[in-house]
């Protein structure tokens, strides 16, 4: 028999008195939300399973399948502010192999979680988290460790979305990377030519969009006719598959005075084409040069030595651009593409691996096929995994 009973039952405390006491000394913990924690039942009346499966770098590499394993674990529980999401779609970024290889962080060590960006259902929740979520529940969110059929997330980082269309994930990245920079450090101007390269992938889909929102005229590359007539109905102004056409000829028949702006993700010899390229005042924006990400270094030779005098010559510059450098203005940006999305204006087109050889990518197992399919330059537009939870465990 507990002394708080004793207590109560020898008349030294009231019934009121015993009954705060309790409650002060009880332990403080997180939940899982009250409306299902009892039955260990989420909102569609589909049991929780004990494990569940998910992607981990289990030693540092470029070469994805080398470097990330997938795992069974326990079905982890969210803390006092946290989440519990399962995932329903998952978004593939070209970035996904350098994090991998532990370029972005030299400090950590395997294995850790991989996977950048995900939309599903809350189906668990901590008690400081439900005053602003409640099971079922719809978020996205950009977090690490989104290779997962479930994940724990902080509510902080959730967005609140309508339902888990895996047009939502074109957006947390790729369309914030897009709508940033060039707003940030493209400094557009109406009139402008604007050079978008890998135009009709994840991110330059948003590039053309949003420099045609800002009255430019847009020049967008791709690698095959499909993407071409893709990038006609974006508005772009002239497309260029670079696999029929001389890229370098081509931009100087057609715009002997250069380009004002490059929106560029492909580096190596088309970062130094893009130099070449810009125009007085000209400003070469890097997003990325996912040529050389499945190298050792991470990178391909450029014509560096030539550079200093080239933007002299013409005041240009070249800026770089990390997203994590721009999280300030992230709410703002998403926001307003998600007005953009919800009116009609902005297209948000995915690729789910229709056109692959393997099918479409369905399952955590063809997360590695979808990122060798994007390396591989198949992609058009947004490449997404739909994730199948619902399987016995």
């Amino acid at each position: 028999m507990s002394r708080l009973l004793l207590r109560l039952l020898a008349g030294q405390l009231t019934r009121s008195e015993a009954q705060l006491q309790w409650l002060r000394s009880a332990p403080r913990r997180s939940i899982i939300d009250l409306s299902y924690s009892a039955h260990l039942m989420d909102f569609q009346r589909s049991s929780i399973p004990s494990s569940m499966r998910k992607l981990v770098a289990t030693k540092l590499s470029q070469n994805f399948r080398e470097a990330v394993s997938l795992q069974t674990v326990p079905v982890p529980t969210p803390g006092d502010g946290d989440l519990l999401i399962r995932n329903r779609y998952v978004g593939i970024n070209a970035s996904d192999i350098n994090y991998s290889a532990g370029r972005y962080d030299r400090s950590v060590t395997p294995p850790f979680d991989v996977g950048f960006e995900g939309v599903g259902e809350v189906v668990g929740l901590g008690l400081s988290a439900s005053s602003r979520f409640t099971v079922g529940d719809t978020v996205a969110y950009m977090s690490p460790g989104a290779f997962a059929e479930y994940t724990v997330i902080s509510a902080k980082n959730a967005i609140p979305v309508p339902s888990a269309r895996p047009e939502l994930l074109a957006l947390l990245v790729s369309g914030a990377t897009a709508h940033i920079a060039l707003r940030q450090l493209g400094e557009l101007k109406r009139g402008e030519t604007v050079l978008v390269t890998a135009a009709a992938g994840g991110t330059g889909q948003f590039a053309v969009q949003f420099a045609k929102m800002a009255g430019c005229h847009v020049v967008g590359t791709c690698s095959s006719q499909e993407k071409v007539e893709f990038l006609k109905t974006l508005g772009c102004d002239r497309s260029i598959n670079y696999k029929m056409e001389d890229l370098a000829a081509t931009l100087r028949r057609e715009y002997p005075r250069g380009v004002d702006v490059v929106y560029e993700s492909i580096g190596g010899s088309v970062f130094d084409l893009a130099v070449n390229s810009l125009a007085t005042r000209g400003r070469l924006l890097v997003i990325g040069f996912i040529s050389g990400y499945q190298s050792a270094s991470g990178l391909q030779p450029v014509r560096g030595s030539t550079i200093p005098a080239k933007l002299l010559q013409k005041s240009a510059s070249i800026r770089g651009f990390f997203l994590n450098h721009f999280l300030s203005d992230y709410n703002n940006s998403l926001r307003s593409m998600l007005e953009l999305l919800t009116a009609g204006w902005l297209v948000c087109k995915v690729d789910s691996g229709e056109r692959d050889v393997g099918g479409c990518f369905m399952g955590l197992d063809s997360v590695y096929r979808a990122v060798e399919y994007m390396y591989a330059g198949h992609n058009l537009g947004k490449v997404v995994v739909e994730l199948q939870n619902n399987r016995k465990l």
